[in-house]
């Protein structure tokens, strides 16, 4: 197996660990009275991001990619990805899931992260992360097929959280944390 391989395998693994956080979360949020939106979205965000990963790992593997400049790009957007994950997830703490879910009376999170850039969940650790891979795994074809279809998914869940922001939880106040 290829460094790029390997380093796939460990951002997947890396990915694991947070699903799990999410699940722990989500059981909390639904126990609580909490709800689930989106989840046709949700289905098609997690078969592309399966894919995704699984393509570029099978062109890395297949074509023996050595790890050179570009996959060095890749790993620094991996990274800088993984670390803004681990942030939005310290700011959110038990609200924050894979899924698009709301608590009761969910309150909007007054952090200057979520002030100043829309939707960092996406934009700062989701665009990255794929970018990232792609790079690494010098994947074009996973890139230029799985790419466009993930960012219109993406573009849905993105108006689906719009809505529930400006109907639901801007509405609802500002958490205290």
């Amino acid at each position: 197996m290829t460094l790029s391989g390997l380093i796939v395998l460990a951002v997947f693994v890396f990915r694991l660990v947070f699903l799990k956080i999410s699940m722990k979360n989500e059981k909390a949020i639904l126990a609580n009275g909490g709800r689930e939106y989106g989840v046709q979205n949700t289905k098609y965000i997690t078969i592309l991001h399966i894919l995704f990963y699984l393509s570029c790992f099978a062109e890395a593997t297949i074509r023996q990619v050595w790890f050179d400049a570009l996959s060095a790009i890749g790993l620094g957007l991996l990274l800088f990805s993984m670390f803004m994950l681990y942030v939005v997830t310290q700011l959110l703490g038990d609200i924050w899931t894979v899924k698009l879910m709301l608590v009761n009376d969910h309150k909007f999170v007054d952090h200057w992260l979520f002030r100043y850039v829309k939707h960092p969940n996406y934009f700062l650790n989701i665009v990255p992360e794929l970018i990232g891979l792609a790079l690494l795994c010098h994947s074009l074809i996973s890139f230029c097929i799985l790419f466009p279809l993930y960012v219109v998914v993406l573009y849905n869940r993105i108006k689906e959280e719009e809505k529930l922001l400006k109907e639901v939880i801007i509405p609802n106040g500002i958490a205290q944390k």
